[in-house]
């Protein structure tokens, strides 16, 4: 849910971005524009200074107007899009989560949640234009849909196990599902894909140059009473012309057989146990990586993923919502929002503060059922 650059070598290089997250979630501008064009439903997350983080504002506004879109005869398809250059959406508004109290915090992974379901199960096409910054919550509000185009520009990562936090939005029913154990290793360690590689990944179905985007959408919305298979045609021409980075190999692909490996082990300790055997450059930046995250992250994560790759996307989400609210009433989360973006000492005190100390017990406890409070659809 919870979207910033992050690298794996540089807490630093994440401060522009979390800095643009700072950013108050109440402005006087639209938070989102909902405009019918054409034959679609155009969606458009409008906080370009704050990377059009979501706001529950904007999870409010978005899902009742997607409903009615969904049961109107003239709507044939909804394009999501965000305004200006540099995002898509870099996730859900950390600042509000984070100093939010329990009603708030339970109502916003609730609607959004309720939100990423309604677009995995949307009833007409539904086509994201991933340009730009696309991480947690801006993955949640596109991953689901029919249909996904990223461009040159397209940065996506999954970074929450940074913040004390896990990737949610339906990412332990996506990152299992991409090839080998890609998933996996995306999640644990927030890797960053860019550009075409979004697309070789999976995460995106279509690549397209980004000077082509807009004529993209034109040519969407000038359809008639379009099929999905008009729909996917379009973006597949566009797809077919793209030329950038189009002979360079997927930025993973040399290490996939190893990342197969390495995470394939049914335990925490053993990737790392994995990675720390292998020795090589790319195994011990891995490594380095993955001993800053909470150990806590860590471990909810790899059985969020494990357990999520025989589930529904509706089951996953309610696994993910018990998750969210066990993480709201822990420390890490805003100790690590803490760290990172407020006081900014890139020194977060993890709690527990080993892996070790992250037993069985600790992680049932964090996917118990909430009886009556279950997110429920």
């Amino acid at each position: 849910m919870l979207g910033f650059l992050w690298r794996f070598n540089s807490f630093k290089r994440t401060n522009t971005i979390l800095q643009h997250l700072r950013l108050s979630s109440h402005t006087d501008a639209a938070e989102v524009l909902l405009e019918r064009k054409g034959c679609a439903g155009v969606v458009t997350l409008n906080r370009p200074k704050a990377l059009n983080a979501l706001t529950l504002n904007m999870i409010r506004q978005i899902y009742p107007q997607l409903k009615k879109w969904e049961q109107d005869s003239e709507t044939f398809l909804i394009i999501i899009k965000g305004a200006g250059e540099k995002a898509f959406c870099a996730g859900g508004d950390i600042v509000e989560v984070a100093k939010g109290n329990q009603k708030l915090t339970q109502a916003f992974f609730r609607e959004e949640y309720m939100l990423n379901n309604a677009i995995g199960s949307f009833q007409k096409p539904f086509v994201a234009l991933i340009h730009g910054i696309t991480m947690g919550g801006g993955v949640g509000v596109s991953v689901h849909g029919h249909f996904r185009v990223a461009t040159e520009k397209s940065l996506f990562a999954m970074p929450e196990t940074a913040i004390g936090l896990f990737p949610d939005v339906g990412g332990g029913y996506f990152l299992p599902r991409l090839q080998g154990k890609l998933g996996y290793f995306l999640a644990l360690t927030g890797f960053r894909l860019k550009g075409r590689d979004v697309y070789r990944a999976g995460i995106a179905t279509h690549f397209v140059d980004f000077e082509k985007l807009g004529m993209l959408e034109d040519d969407l919305l000038a359809l008639k009473s379009p099929s999905k298979e008009n729909i996917a045609d379009v973006l597949e021409t566009y797809h077919k012309k793209s030329k950038v980075d189009q002979g360079k190999p997927f930025i993973l692909e040399e290490h996939m057989d190893k990342i197969n490996s390495w995470f394939s082990a049914n335990t925490v300790e053993q990737i790392i146990e994995n990675l720390r055997q292998d020795g090589s450059s790319f195994a011990l930046e891995q490594l380095k990586v993955i001993n800053k995250m909470s150990p806590t992250s860590l471990k909810i994560t790899l059985r969020q993923l494990t357990e999520g790759s025989s589930k529904t996307l509706q089951e996953v989400l309610t696994m993910e919502y018990r998750l969210s609210q066990a993480c709201m009433a822990g420390p890490d989360f805003r100790e690590g929002v803490r760290a990172l973006l407020i006081e900014k000492d890139q020194s977060p005190k993890w709690k527990p503060a080993n892996l070790k100390e992250v037993t069985g017990e600790v992680v049932n406890n964090y996917f118990k059922s909430l009886g009556s409070n279950d997110l429920k659809f």
